[in-house]
């Protein structure tokens, strides 16, 4: 018997099956300091004390994406060690403040299966949530990822497709933001004037900024998840792939547009939920990711007169700037350069 780890195939997975996944991890001020140095995040909830405290959160929260990803990390090595790639997400609520000190884990149920045409690969649907070392939920999701199969023989499973909500109500967002004192928000400090009742639906918004992404910058970053997906790290097995180089983890890229929005949308504090999300093509190192945003819906939260939610469309470009809202073309294809189609609630101030 062998002591390591290869990983699940995708025959290994069964409809109802639960995994306790490894690895609890302790969130440090130093993973909040690596994560801005990474994506260079501004919103000043998640990057002052002060400007937190002052609204009534016990201290700065940790930055919603980073919970995101280290839940996400955790599953890698059950769910996605052999993935091709990870296809999407939806249902995603954030429900409870993070703060550093707080210890994340993660638990994931398979939900669905779906074997492709090509015998060699399948689609797996997990349902995963992360929880503090209390037991309180900060995050639950579902995700699918095309994995491979370890021997294109086995017969394939009965499909079985989740049905899954195309978005959120607004009422169904989670309580991660505590009541503010929203007479202690200051514009000049939080980098916009913008609030609320400035969003408007239909609103596009370039945000104009670009990042290149490096090589060893996103490995750092997926690290920093203790994310072991071998599409990301391995070059020898990899250079013998589909792209015959590694893959920029698509946690990265939705890092890079959250960040790049800030440029618009800078009094967006906190992702409430992520109604669905789409990886349309990878990215590479050398790429520059690019970003706008077209706000879909504007909603009042019952019992808030704090904050108000606006449901977002960001999409992510590589080596294309947005001044035109790149998207789909005629035949409802996505256009040549998008490589992100992400749909999310978040709060702003009223």
């Amino acid at each position: 018997m062998t002591k390591t780890n290869p990983g699940n195939y995708f025959e290994d997975f069964e409809i109802g099956q639960v995994i306790r996944h490894a690895t609890p991890r302790t969130i440090a001020a130093g993973d909040q300091a690596l994560y801005t140095a990474l994506y260079g995040t501004r919103f000043a909830v998640q990057s002052s004390d002060a400007f937190a405290r002052d609204l009534n959160y016990a201290h700065a929260p940790i930055d919603d994406l980073l919970v995101f990803h280290v839940v996400f990390g955790k599953t890698v090595p059950d769910i996605s060690l052999n993935a091709v790639a990870n296809l999407g997400y939806a249902g995603c609520r954030f429900l409870a403040p993070v703060y550093p000190r707080d210890t994340l884990s993660a638990v994931s149920e398979v939900i669905g299966l779906k074997e492709n045409s090509n015998g060699k690969t399948g689609v797996v649907y997990v349902r995963s949530t992360g929880y503090k070392s209390d037991g309180t939920e900060v995050l639950d999701y579902v995700r699918w990822v095309m994995v491979r199969k370890r021997d294109a023989g086995t017969p394939a499973p009965e499909p079985v497709i989740p049905e899954l909500p195309k978005a959120l109500a607004a009422d169904a967002l989670g309580d991660a933001v505590p009541l503010l004192d929203i007479e202690a928000w200051d514009d000049d400090l939080s980098g916009s004037p913008h609030r609320f009742a400035a969003y408007e639906v239909g609103e596009k918004i370039d945000h104009v900024d670009g990042m290149t992404v490096e090589e060893a910058e996103h490995q750092l970053a997926t690290r920093l998840y203790q994310n072991t997906a071998k599409v990301h790290f391995n070059q020898y097995s990899e250079g013998k792939g589909r792209f015959g180089k590694r893959l920029v983890y698509g946690g990265h890229v939705i890092s890079l547009a959250r960040s790049l929005s800030f440029n618009g949308l800078g009094n967006v504090f906190h992702i409430a939920a992520i109604n669905a999300g789409r990886h349309v093509a990878p990215l590479f190192a050398g790429d520059t990711v690019f970003a706008w945003s077209e706000v879909l819906d504007v909603a009042t939260l019952p019992g808030r007169e704090d904050v108000g939610a606006l449901r977002l469309r960001t999409v992510a470009t590589k080596d294309r700037p947005c001044t035109d809202f790149p998207l789909k073309d005629s035949e409802g294809n996505y256009v040549e350069g998008v490589i992100l189609d992400l749909d999310y609630w978040a709060l702003i101030p009223r």
